[in-house]
């Protein structure tokens, strides 16, 4: 959402003067747009189609997040070259990576940090890829649903420091982390969780060499490779949520959630620190297989994002019964997230 125009770490200034800085611009270079969080002012603001008498959150949970409607634009005309063309990616740029009845593309969050959606078809099927840089949070979604066809864009809103989406069909309003519908007609459904991966470029092309990656539309339309959350994910706190923190962990650190496959939050969702994770490689996560390895930077570290330092990749599978082990729908986001989401599930530490 807002790109916090943070120009040191929090652990060199306090978070304090690191968020009382000037918001950075958004998307669109506008300034951050009042927090007023009540469906009259909405509607002044473009959102005359949504359904506001149907929701299940209140009000003042949800928040400006700086940019308009569509003022952070998602990619709905996505445009790929072969992965072993490209020039621009270091080895260590992180990717999301999604493969479909033989179909892989690599979204590399060098792009989506400034866009967050990509409106897309792999191998045919119509599906969302969202990250959401306050959370860290990378998923991708099927876009039919109760056989409509829909697409996505960005709100301008946060709930719980998430991404709130929406679709152009009905203006419901969804968030972005459980792919659930939170405010308008399409009230409670909720979108199929697609497994990816949130993995290194060059993991991703040893998987898939005939792979294809996005690459932006315009080059010159962003500065594509920076990271405008500089030390974010080094940050004491998280911006713009006030909700409450979770225990026996630090709010920034980074976990792994597993979802339930292919029915995203309608199942329990467990969480395991990384960095339990990284000290033995693998974890067993009820019946799900996690593997740690490295060769990842944060995007959300270091000014330039290949510069970021080492988080490394999860993996994050399950066996079938013919002993096969399929990936299945995960998350590497910070602990505030989880915790903000499932406030009565635990996270394990070790």
């Amino acid at each position: 959402m807002t790109h916090p125009a943070s120009p040191s770490a929090a652990r060199r200034r306090p978070a304090a003067l690191l968020f009382g800085l000037a918001l950075a611009v958004t998307a669109l270079a506008l300034p951050p747009r009042a927090a007023h969080a009540d469906p009259v002012t909405w509607k002044r603001e473009g959102w005359g189609k949504t359904d506001f008498s149907k929701t299940s959150v209140k009000w003042s949970e949800i928040r400006s997040g700086g940019p308009p409607k569509d003022g952070i634009p998602s990619i709905d005309k996505p445009k790929f070259i072969a992965v072993a063309a490209d020039k621009e990616l270091t080895p260590r740029d992180p990717v999301i990576g999604l493969e479909i009845a033989g179909d892989a593309r690599a979204y590399p969050l060098r792009v989506l940090i400034w866009h967050e959606i990509v409106n897309d078809r792999v191998g045919g099927v119509p599906v969302t890829v969202t990250f959401c840089p306050l959370c860290n949070s990378a998923i991708a979604f099927g876009r039919r649903v109760k056989g409509k066809l829909l697409d996505f864009g960005t709100t301008g809103k946060l709930r719980n420091s998430d991404l709130v989406m929406y679709d152009r069909q009905s203006e419901s309003w969804w968030q972005q982390f459980t792919g659930q519908a939170i405010v308008g007609a399409m009230l409670g459904t909720q979108l199929k969780m697609l497994p990816v991966r949130l993995e290194s470029f060059a993991q991703f092309k040893a998987r898939y060499p005939k792979g294809k990656l996005l690459v932006p539309n315009n080059p010159q339309m962003r500065r594509y490779g920076e990271n405008p959350y500089r030390y974010y994910d080094s940050a004491q706190f998280p911006f713009l949520y006030n909700g409450d923190m979770p225990k026996g962990i630090e709010p920034m650190a980074r976990v792994v959630v597993v979802k339930s496959a292919g029915t995203g939050a309608s199942g329990p969702a467990v969480a395991v620190a990384l960095s339990a994770l990284r000290k033995t490689g693998s974890y067993k996560l009820g019946d799900v297989d996690l593997k740690w390895d490295k060769g990842q930077a944060s995007a959300l570290d270091n000014g330039t994002i290949a510069k970021g330092r080492e988080v490394g990749s999860v993996t994050a599978t399950r066996k079938t019964a013919d002993g096969k082990s399929l990936d299945v729908p995960y998350d590497v986001t910070f602990a505030f997230v989880f915790h903000a989401f499932h406030p009565k599930q635990p996270i394990a530490v070790k």
